[in-house]
C-alpha cells in the first residue's frame, strides 16, 4: 500500500470530468473500495455526482480487464496471454509496419483522461521510440477550438484564467452551449453563489437544460448559431454604449476591424439566423454590457463546430469589448470536458504540440525538449494529423497501418464512427492499452490491461489549471500494469532501454525540465509538493513561487502584452438542413453516463438511472410523425442511422433533436455526425448535422449504419 493510506482512507480525486473533484478512496470493510468525502478540497467541498461516489465500482475485477488478450490471426479470437507474449507481438508488429512503410506508418492515439506523467511519456514514446509525426489525442474532440481561439485571443490556453471560486462573484455570467448541472454536477453551486449575490446567468442552448432552467434568461439560439449570436450582442453592446474604450485602447488591439465585422449583425439579421428575437437580444446585450463584471464561459454546445474557433472568437471580442478581461471576476474561459483534458493538451499528446504547450514548429521549443530527452532536434517529427484525419485515414495508402490506442474508445466516440470502426478494421496491427474491454479494444489485435486511478499515483490539471496529485490507494490487481510501465516495456522491446522510467514522480520531475519556460511552466511543481495540499496553478517556475490562480491581471501572453481582437463573421454551417434532412441533430450528456460509456456503462446504479440512448424531440414534431414517447425513431444522416426510443419534450426547439453519445450499436449517435473540420482547430462538427427523423419501421434500410470491418 502506499504511505498515503491510512484509517480513513487515501486523499485523491475523481477519475471523471475536469472539475477532479477531491475523494478519499478506502478499502471496504468487506473488501474492495469505497469512496467517502473528503470535505477540505476546495473544488467540490466533499460534494460529488453519483458517477463520483460510484467510481469504486469500475475497480471491481469483474468489471475490467485483468489479463493481456492476443488475437488468433487475422479473423480470429482475442484468447488471454502473458505479458511477454502480448508485448512481443505489439512490439514486432509496430517494428514491422515501422520497417515496410516507414515511421508515419504508425500512428499513437490518446486519451485526455490520461495523467500528466502518461501523456507526457506517450508523446515521447511516439516521436523518440517510434519517430513518428501521427500522434494525437481525443482531446482534440473537446477543447480544441477554444484552446486555438485563446491562444490567438491571449497568447496563452488555459480553460478557467481563474479559479472557478471567482464565478459566483461577477455580476453576469454567460454559459454557451455549457450544461454544468448535468456533466459537472458539484459546480451547480458557484451558479446558485452568483445569483445569491445579485448576480445575473444567461444560459445559451437549443435545449431547456437543468442548467437552463437555473437562468434569468435564456436564449434558445439555432444550433449552429451561437457566432451569429455572439456577434449580435457585440453590436448592440458598440450601438448602446456599452464599449469600454479606455480598456481597449489600453490593452486590445484589432478593435476597428472587430467593430466593423460586428456591425454587419444587426439586431434583425441576428433574429433570423439565430432564431432569437430582437427584444431577448437587446435584454442579453443590456444585461452583460451593464454589468460591472461579466464572464462568458462556452463549453462544447458552442465549440464543436467547423466554425468553432471563430465562434469562441467572437465571444471573446465581446468580453474584450466590454472590458470583461484580464480583471478580477472577469474573463472570457472555456469549461474543459475530460478529466485531465487541460493537462492532456499541454505536454506532447496533440500532433502539433511538445511539453510545456511548446509549438512543435518552433526551433526553440523543439531544441529545448530535444536537450532534455537526450536527442538531436532534427529527429523530432514535424507535426502529423489532427484526429480524425488521423482515424479516417487508417490502413490507407498515406495513412497509419498500425495503431497504438491508451485510453480511447473512438468507436463509440468519433464522428462518423461508422467509417472509423471500418478504418481500425483495416489496420495491420492495432494495440490498445485499456482499463476494460471498451468497444475499440475488442477490434484490437492486442490488448493490454491497464492500471486505474486509484490504483496508481500522477498528476492531472484540472479546468481551473490547477494541477493535483492523485494518490494511489490501493494495489491493482495481479496482471495489471500501469500505462508507464506498458511504455518502459514497449521501448526497451523497440530498442531504447533508457529514457523511460516507470516511476510517475521520475516521470514528472523530467515533465518539469521539458515544459520549463514553456507557455504552460510545471518547473516549480513537485509531487512532494503537492502530497496533502490544494493543488498549484501552473505557471509556476520554481519552488518558490506560489503558483498564478489568476492570469492575465496586468498583461496578456502576446510579446506586446496586448489581447487581439478576431474580426469574424456568421458562416453556415457544415451541413444545414434541407428538403431530404430536415431536422437539426445536436448530442451531449447526460448526467449518469461518462464520455464514450467505457466505465460507467459497467455501475449497475448507473445504468439504472441512465439505461441506454434516446431522441429528444418536440411535442409538435412528434405528432408530425406521429411517433409516441418510448417508439422506437429512425435518425438517419448522410452517413448512417442510429435507432433509439423517443423521448418527448417541449425542452427543445421543434426543429431539433438531441440524442446523447454515450452508447454503442443501433443507437450510437456518432454513427451520424459530421466530420467536417474546423480548419484552425480540427474540431469536427458533433454538435449539428442535418438529419432525417422517421417511425423505426418507416426509415428506409439504404442509410443503415452497418457494423464496420470488425476484426
Amino acid at each position: 500500500m502506499d504511505d498515503a493510506m491510512d484509517d480513513n482512507g487515501t486523499d485523491t480525486h475523481c477519475p471523471y470530468c475536469s472539475l477532479q473533484c477531491g475523494m478519499r478512496v478506502a478499502v471496504a470493510p468487506g473488501g474492495g473500495a469505497e469512496v467517502r468525502e473528503r470535505p477540505a478540497y476546495p473544488v467540490n467541498r466533499g460534494v460529488l455526482c453519483g458517477k463520483g461516489r460510484s467510481a469504486a465500482e469500475v475497480l471491481r475485477p469483474e468489471a475490467r480487464l485483468t489479463t493481456p488478450l492476443v488475437r488468433d490471426g487475422r479473423g480470429g479470437n482475442l484468447r488471454p496471454a502473458s505479458w511477454r507474449e502480448a508485448l512481443d507481438v505489439a512490439a514486432r508488429g509496430l517494428a514491422d509496419v515501422r520497417a515496410r512503410y516507414g515511421p508515419d506508418a504508425v500512428g499513437v492515439f490518446g486519451g485526455g483522461g490520461l495523467t500528466n506523467e502518461k501523456a507526457y511519456q506517450l508523446g515521447k514514446f511516439a516521436r523518440v521510440v517510434l519517430g513518428t509525426a501521427n500522434i494525437d489525442y481525443n482531446g482534440r474532440f473537446c477543447m480544441a477550438s477554444a484552446a486555438t481561439a485563446h491562444r490567438r485571443a491571449f497568447g496563452l490556453d488555459r480553460g478557467l484564467p481563474f479559479p472557478l471560486a471567482d464565478i459566483a462573484r461577477t455580476g453576469c455570467l454567460v454559459l454557451v452551449g455549457a450544461n454544468p448541472a448535468e456533466t459537472m454536477p458539484p459546480a451547480v453551486r458557484h451558479l446558485r453563489e452568483l445569483r445569491e449575490r445579485g448576480g445575473t446567468l444567461i444560459v445559451v442552448d437549443p435545449r431547456r437544460t437543468a442548467t437552463a432552467e437555473l437562468a434569468d434568461l435564456h436564449l434558445r439560439a439555432r444550433p449552429g448559431s451561437d457566432l451569429a449570436l455572439a456577434l449580435g450582442l457585440l453590436h448592440l453592446v458598440i450601438a448602446d454604449g456599452n464599449v469600454d474604450g479606455e480598456f481597449v485602447a489600453a490593452r486590445t488591439t484589432g478593435y476597428e476591424e472587430a467593430r466593423a465585422a460586428a456591425m454587419a449583425h444587426w439586431p434583425e439579421r441576428v433574429e433570423r439566423l439565430t432564431g432569437v428575437s430582437v427584444s431577448e437580444l437587446a435584454d442579453a446585450a443590456r444585461m452583460f454590457g451593464e454589468a460591472g463584471t461579466g464572464m462568458v464561459l462556452t463549453a462544447r454546445g458552442a465549440e464543436q463546430h467547423s466554425k468553432g474557433t471563430d465562434t469562441v472568437g467572437a465571444w471573446i471580442d465581446l468580453c474584450l469589448a466590454t472590458g470583461n478581461a484580464g480583471r478580477p471576476y472577469s474573463g472570457c474561459a472555456t469549461l474543459t470536458g475530460q478529466g485531465n483534458g487541460q493537462g492532456g493538451r499541454e505536454h506532447g499528446q496533440k500532433a502539433d504540440q511538445l511539453p510545456g504547450y511548446r509549438d512543435l514548429d518552433d526551433p526553440a521549443a523543439r531544441a529545448h525538449v530535444a536537450a532534455v530527452w537526450g536527442v538531436d532536434p532534427g529527429a523530432l517529427p514535424v507535426a502529423g494529423r489532427s484526429a480524425y484525419e488521423l482515424l479516417g485515414t487508417l490502413g490507407l495508402d498515406g495513412g497509419a497501418h498500425a495503431l497504438l490506442v491508451m485510453g480511447s474508445n473512438p468507436v463509440v466516440s468519433a464522428p462518423r464512427a461508422a467509417h472509423v470502426t471500418e478504418r481500425l478494421g483495416a489496420l495491420d496491427l492495432l494495440v490498445v492499452s485499456d482499463v476494460v474491454l471498451s468497444e475499440t479494444a475488442r477490434l484490437a489485435d492486442v490488448v493490454l490491461p491497464a492500471a486505474q486511478w486509484a490504483e496508481e499515483t500522477g498528476t492531472t490539471t484540472n479546468l481551473e489549471g490547477r494541477v493535483i496529485l492523485r494518490q494511489r490507494a490501493l494495489d491493482p490487481p495481479e496482471g495489471v500494469r500501469t500505462d508507464l510501465a506498458i511504455l518502459r516495456a514497449l521501448a526497451a522491446a523497440l530498442g531504447r532501454p533508457d529514457g523511460f522510467p516507470y516511476d510517475p514522480e521520475a516521470v514528472f520531475d523530467e515533465l518539469r525540465r521539458a515544459s520549463a519556460g514553456g507557455p504552460a511552466d510545471y518547473a516549480g511543481i513537485s509531487h512532494r509538493r503537492l502530497r496533502g495540499g490544494e493543488g498549484v496553478f501552473w505557471p509556476c517556475p520554481d519552488e518558490a513561487h506560489p503558483g498564478t490562480p489568476r492570469l492575465f491581471l496586468d498583461r496578456f501572453a502576446h510579446p506586446d502584452g496586448r489581447a487581439r481582437f478576431a474580426a469574424v463573421t456568421h458562416r453556415p454551417a457544415g451541413e444545414e438542413p434541407d428538403a431530404e434532412y430536415p431536422v437539426y441533430l445536436t448530442t451531449g450528456r447526460v448526467t449518469a453516463q461518462y464520455q464514450s460509456g467505457a466505465q460507467t456503462r459497467r455501475v449497475p446504479a448507473l445504468n439504472a438511472a441512465a439505461p441506454g440512448p434516446f431522441v429528444q424531440l418536440h411535442p409538435r414534431l412528434a405528432r408530425r410523425l406521429g411517433v409516441v414517447d418510448g417508439e422506437p425513431l429512425a435518425v438517419t444522416s448522410r452517413r448512417g442511422r442510429a435507432v433509439a426510443p423517443a423521448r418527448v419534450s417541449e425542452a427543445i426547439r421543434q426543429d431539433t433533436v438531441f440524442m446523447p453519445f454515450h452508447w454503442p450499436g443501433e443507437g450510437r449517435a456518432n454513427t451520424v455526425t459530421n466530420p467536417a473540420l474546423d480548419p484552425a482547430s480540427g474540431m469536427p462538427e458533433f454538435k449539428l448535422c442535418a438529419v432525417r427523423v422517421e417511425r423505426a419501421g418507416e426509415a428506409s434500410p439504404a442509410a443503415a449504419s452497418g457494423a464496420g470491418a470488425a476484426r
